[in-house]
């Protein structure tokens, strides 16, 4: 386990691995869970299909759609307009970009010197056998409504590795990615703020520990809004039901 790079070949991939691959001149990475045979199971917005915000996020939107567009996998087919949780060779899956593992169980050391969010975590994985069957319930049965804030393609791969869901609304989601960001701009917004007669090197040094405790305190092994929730209640209660109808009434003779 590197601390400089999470760089993986394919032959030492194992089924339950959480992967990923960096996108759009490595500003956001895809992530997803290996499940054997070549193949990755991961979420993902149809290509065609993102909300378009007239800025960079639309570039990291995009990043997590199926890139084969107008393109036919001689073992996925055609995956352009597939959203959703899907499964794909792990080719499809790369698009072109390097493999990567994400680590679990890191030392608070290990996890402040990997300065860039979304590639490891001090939270525990449970056991192969759990995060593979997450993952295959969630191809057959769903993870919601895909949300760059709320609900991405990281957020998919943590659930099936951990099956830890947040139970406060107002947070960003488990994702390492964007709670790196958010401590990101904490730190630049509170520095200046705070520590406009320090000197740049000193300023420097406070927004850098600004942004690691903001990572820190944001991590889902240490986060207490936390909870685990089995695959099988996650899918039931996200599952509209249909409103119970009244039997028609008898006529009367």
């Amino acid at each position: 386990m590197g601390v400089f790079s999470n760089k993986i070949a394919r032959e030492d991939l194992k089924p339950g691995d959480h992967i990923y691959s960096w996108r759009t001149a490595y500003i956001y990475a895809h992530h997803g869970i290996y499940v054997g045979d070549g193949m990755v199971i991961h979420f993902t917005r149809a290509a065609g299909q993102e909300i378009g915000t007239g800025t960079i996020l639309d570039r990291i939107i995009f990043s997590c759609s199926p890139s084969n567009v107008g393109a036919s996998c001689e073992i996925c087919g055609d995956q352009s307009m597939k959203q959703g949780v899907i499964s794909s060779c792990v080719d499809c899956f790369l698009a072109g970009g390097d493999l990567y593992i994400f680590h679990y169980s890191v030392s608070p050391i290990f996890f402040i010197a990997k300065a860039r969010g979304g590639t490891c975590t001090l939270a525990a994985s449970d056991p192969t056998s759990d995060a593979l069957h997450r993952a295959k319930y969630l191809l057959n049965n769903g993870f919601g409504m895909y949300s760059l804030f709320k609900n991405n393609c990281e957020d998919f791969a943590i659930y099936c590795k951990t099956g830890l869901l947040l139970v406060t609304s107002f947070s960003v989601g488990r994702s390492g990615q964007l709670t790196s960001l958010a401590a990101a701009v904490s730190a630049v917004a509170a520095s200046p703020l705070r520590f406009m007669t320090m000197s740049a090197g000193g300023l420097t040094m406070v927004a850098g520990g600004m942004y690691c405790i903001g990572r820190y305190v944001s991590d889902i092994g240490v986060r207490r809004d936390v909870v685990k929730i089995p695959v099988e209640r996650l899918v039931a209660e996200s599952t509209p039901h249909e409103p119970e109808t009244a039997p028609p009434a008898q006529a009367n003779h």
